[in-house]
């Protein structure tokens, strides 16, 4: 029976200093699982399959989601990031960009974009724009397609020019990775032949797809090439249908064509004033 006792005791022992070994690999795996759940980016490469991720951290989901990103922000790039954008939703934005730049000295393409959108608009940081270019750089080298249109975006809305060639080069990657916001700006570079040839054809098909994914800016100028007849036949039902539905998103622009297509006939008087319009 002694003997029994002691092997038991034994035993035990083994089995609690076993679990005591695992406990923290298992902690951790819940941990990345629960932060990955409540704060991935949908948009990250670096973001498992199996993993939704959300467009906005819920309000309510915010404390939970710092703790737990936060012990397992050693886990990968991905948590890192993640926690980043737990503290930026907490709006503890110096936090999150020391968290951004962390994730993005290890790789990760999604903390170099948002790294770049806080330094492009001196949100949290200082405003650095030549250093938000090279991060918006790295991660449109990466492959990340958000990384390319916020290079575009930051060309075009009066930053630091960059190659329109170049430009073009990485959103035509971005957009064969189906990124809507890629396929709309790479559509208005064809369709004003900046970077390259000007092809309507092309910028009207770009427009369709990314207007088939809700991009609002793409559906409104899908529907001006149907009205017009760009880089294709004139389709008025198809430019009402493509304007409705920008409109539904509250793109101004769409608004004001779908009261054109509405009343069409425009009456002016021997100046070129407009007295009336009819309409439909």
């Amino acid at each position: 029976m002694m003997k029994t006792g002691l092997a038991a005791v034994s035993i035990g022992v083994a089995a609690l200093a076993f679990a005591a070994g695992h406990a923290p690999a298992r902690a951790q795996s819940a941990d990345v699982v629960l932060c990955d759940r409540l704060a991935a980016d949908p948009t990250d490469p670096d973001k498992p399959a199996d993993v939704k991720g959300t467009p906005a951290i819920a309000p309510s989901d915010v404390p939970t989601a710092i703790k737990f990103c936060k012990t397992a922000s050693g886990a990968s790039r991905r948590t890192l990031f993640e926690l980043g954008r737990a503290y930026a939703a907490n709006g503890r934005i110096a936090e999150a960009a020391t968290a951004y730049r962390k994730a993005a000295d290890k790789g990760s393409s999604a903390a170099m974009v948002e790294l770049g959108l806080l330094l492009e608009n001196g949100t949290g940081v200082a405003k650095d724009q030549d250093q938000a270019r090279k991060l918006f750089e790295r991660a449109a080298a990466a492959g990340n397609p958000r990384g390319a249109t916020s290079l575009a975006a930051l060309s075009t809305s009066g930053g630091i020019p960059s190659d329109p060639v170049e430009a073009r080069a990485m959103l035509e990657k971005a957009a064969a990775a189906n990124s809507a916001e890629a396929q709309f700006q790479l559509g208005v570079m064809y369709a004003e032949g900046a970077g390259g040839p000007k092809d309507d054809v092309a910028a009207r098909a770009l427009f369709e797809k990314a207007a088939a994914q809700g991009h609002a800016q793409a559906l409104d100028w899908a529907g001006n090439f149907a009205e017009n007849g760009r880089g294709g036949p004139k389709d008025r039902d198809a430019a009402k249908a493509y304007y409705q539905q920008a409109a539904a998103l509250g793109n101004e622009d769409a608004k004001v064509a779908l009261e054109r297509l509405r009343c069409p006939y425009v009456i002016k008087d021997k100046r070129g004033t407009v007295i009336s319009t009819l309409c439909l």
